[in-house]
């Protein structure tokens, strides 16, 4: 059995009686001053242990999201009619998608930008217009030219007015034109304005009329817009809401179309006209010139655009009147990021997420001083960024998001004016990686701290013990 002295000879921490040992006023102020050292270097060690650190690389992109990015945007043009605009997508691998429609939706808007309703559909048009065959045939006028004073007076007196805003230099106008003219006379000898009085064919020509076109949101030639006595009046300044007709222009649908608005007023009394749903043909025009357009598209990691625009099929559209000016309320890429997670991420690195929407809140107003044709283009440069933190030897990510550059401008162009995104994506992206700290380095480091603390101190105590000691010796010497 080993004895206790045996076990005592391995102490490497042998202790000096207290009787041996000699208190000093200058040891009492080093272990003072040792101790508030280490009390100071302990919480700069706890600090930097519980600090997150992060290392920034750039890599080529591995994006796990697939082939497509996700843009989502939302934005509002106060002088573009949802009637007629349009989201197009194209890139440089071909693919060219016209007036998408399954994930956008379309709000029309005033000119302060406030909603006036519920969301506009603009239901199915048909991909083919049918025209008649009159275009060498003489044409007979048959409708009634309006003007401002005479629009407002014949609005009130019929139940029905049915009229063709158009334009002489349009090319779908003059190819209405003799279908028009041929179906109000014949509708004018079957319902004779004076005698029977339900319902009166009119035109009104935009280029001279350009107030009473404006009032009533007309960018597009030719538009048919049906008017309904009474029913349709509304509260603000007596303003009429109203439909768009869509269907074939030849003359014999134009007929079928006016007797079916005809059918359910009674003829002895102009009685209020009552809607009729089941054409669907003719939907609720725009009851403003704005129109916001929020949603998403999916589109290809390459080059590429989004556009937004005037389209129709069977439209004209006078470039020098467009004006494509917006406000952008939200635009980002990728996808959508919840602000509680990205506010916690913020927390971690404060400097993430500072350029995902960088456009939202912006204004790209064309006041009408750089003439017309005016398009505003916006160059997009897009770069991914990863945060990955590494926790029990996995990496796990915390968050994705796209960043972007954007850089605008505005440009007169001889075509129809749009509002042009052009993107690009980097082939590189930015790796965020969080460094986790070991607890057994802490530890370490806080050994370290205190021995080497107590060890300097002890040093600083035995040469400064030692100096007052020789002075001491000294001044003995200099008395004998």
């Amino acid at each position: 059995m080993i004895s206790s002295s045996k076990i005592k000879s391995v102490d490497f921490y042998r202790k000096i009686p207290r009787d041996l040992t000699e208190a000093s006023l200058s040891g009492a102020g080093l272990s003072i001053v040792a101790a508030l050292a280490m009390m100071f270097l302990f919480g700069m060690e706890l600090s930097n242990y519980l600090t997150v650190s992060t290392s920034t690389s750039v890599i080529v992109d591995k994006s796990s999201d697939g082939e497509f990015l996700r843009i989502d945007f939302n934005i509002s043009f106060p002088a573009l009619s949802c009637e007629f605009a349009s989201v197009d997508v194209s890139d440089v691998l071909g693919t060219n998608r016209l007036n998408i429609t399954k994930t956008i939706r379309k709000f029309s808007i005033d000119p302060h930008l406030r909603s006036t309703g519920a969301e506009f559909h603009a239901g199915p048009v048909p991909h083919f217009i049918k025209h008649g065959d009159e275009v060498d045939e003489e044409t007979v006028e048959g409708s009634v030219p309006l003007n401002g004073v005479s629009f407002d007076k014949l609005s009130h007196l019929y139940p029905i007015l049915v009229v063709n805003f158009y334009a002489p230099w349009c090319y779908w106008s003059n190819r209405l034109k003799p279908s028009w003219e041929k179906a109000a006379k014949i509708i004018k000898e079957r319902y004779d304005p004076e005698m029977d009085g339900r319902i009166l064919l009119a035109k009104v020509d935009c280029t001279e009329e350009v107030d009473l076109c404006r009032r009533h949101h007309i960018q597009g030639y030719p538009s048919i817009r049906i008017f309904r006595k009474g029913s349709d009046l509304r509260e603000d300044h007596g303003h009429h809401d109203h439909e768009s007709y869509y269907g074939d222009r030849d003359t014999e649908s134009l007929v079928k179309t006016v007797e079916e608005l005809v059918a359910p007023i009674p003829l002895e009394s102009q009685k209020l006209a009552l809607e009729d749903k089941s054409n669907i043909t003719k939907r609720p025009a725009p009851k403003t010139g704005g129109c916001r357009i929020e949603g998403y598209v999916r589109v290809k990691k390459v080059p590429g655009n989004l556009i937004i625009s005037a389209r129709s099929a069977a439209h004209s559209f006078d470039a020098s009147q467009m004006n494509m000016s917006h406000v952008i309320s939200h635009l980002s890429f990728g996808k959508t990021i919840s602000p509680r997670v990205l506010s916690d991420v913020k927390r971690l690195i404060p400097y993430i997420g500072r350029s995902h929407d960088r456009l939202n809140g912006r204004s790209f107003i064309n006041h009408r001083e750089l003439d017309a044709n005016v398009t505003i283009e916006h160059y997009l440069q897009i770069v991914k960024t990863e945060v990955v933190t590494r926790r029990s030897s996995r990496e796990h990510t915390l968050i994705e998001e796209y960043e972007y550059t954007a850089h605008s401008s505005l440009a007169q162009s001889i075509y129809i004016p749009v509002t042009k995104f052009h993107f690009e994506l980097s082939p590189m992206q930015v790796l965020i990686t969080e460094n986790p700290k070991s607890f057994s380095h802490f530890i370490t480091n806080v050994c370290a701290i205190i021995g080497g603390v107590f060890t300097v101190a002890g040093i600083l105590d035995s040469i400064l013990h030692n100096t007052i000691r020789l002075m001491k010796k000294v001044e003995l010497g200099k008395n004998f």
